[in-house]
């Protein structure tokens, strides 16, 4: 078994909140990826109205995906994190929907389309396994768009980093606690739709009320439950602790 389907895989963890993938459903999930591309940060690996373009896995690192508006302004949609799809929901369009940019120097696979396809045909437990993967990261964008619609900047950059934080969580790479996070203070401000002075401040109003401190690249929870009750941050929708089908 390689690198990108072994039980310590980021995907194979996500996946996991789902199904436990059978050894032929791991050896066919190692037939949809080509090999690792290394991208520097900053690179665009999909723009939006691309053509015929591809699905790929990230590996290691992180990106985002996000919408030019007309004015050059810029919405970030989601922020993605190893074991994450970038560009698969909108494979059966003629173009891309969205954009996804390099944040950090990443990892990422490129996606078979024909061996995908088999999949659906084929192996339903994976094909439905991935489906619940890009269905996942749907309910992630529903609720960012009811953070930005609804929530108050605390609870909207709470209720985003704690989402962000049981996400690395599930994929080996943070703690119930804490986790690494190299969004800049003007990507998580873009991400949120506030500007990065009103996130500053929001920052540090939850650092001196002892709730949560974000310094060095760690978010470090201080108080989770507290958090947890002021943003109603429930893990429901991330569907990722129901028992395996």
């Amino acid at each position: 078994m390689n690198q990108a389907t072994s039980p310590t895989d980021p995907l194979t963890r996500k996946l996991s909140a789902f199904t436990s993938l059978r050894p032929e459903d791991a050896a066919f999930l190692e037939k949809l990826l080509g090999p690792r591309i290394c991208c520097s940060a900053g690179k665009e690996i999909i723009y939006e109205g691309q053509h015929r373009h591809s699905a790929y896995l990230l590996h290691e690192g992180w990106t985002c995906s996000y919408k030019r508006l007309h004015d050059g302004a810029r919405q970030i949609i989601d922020v993605q994190i190893p074991g994450d799809f970038l560009g698969a929901r909108s494979l059966p369009l003629r173009a891309s929907d969205q954009s996804f940019v390099a944040l950090t120097d990443v990892e990422i696979s490129r996606i078979s389309t024909e061996k995908l396809w088999e999949a659906f045909r084929n192996e339903p437990r994976l094909a439905l396994a991935l489906l619940w993967a890009t269905a996942r990261d749907g309910a992630l964008v529903v609720e960012h768009l009811a953070g930005i619609g609804r929530r108050d900047a605390l609870t909207r950059t709470a209720h985003f980093l704690l989402e962000l934080g049981a996400r690395m969580k599930l994929v080996g790479r943070g703690t119930a606690d804490s986790y690494s996070c190299p969004l800049s203070q003007n990507i998580l401000a873009d991400a949120l739709g506030l500007t990065a002075i009103h996130l500053n401040r929001v920052l540090r109003q939850m650092r001196e009320a002892n709730l949560l401190v974000f310094r060095d690249g760690v978010v470090t929870f201080l108080d989770r439950e507290t958090l947890a009750e002021i943003t109603g941050f429930d893990l429901a929708y991330l569907d990722q602790s129901a028992p395996a089908r």
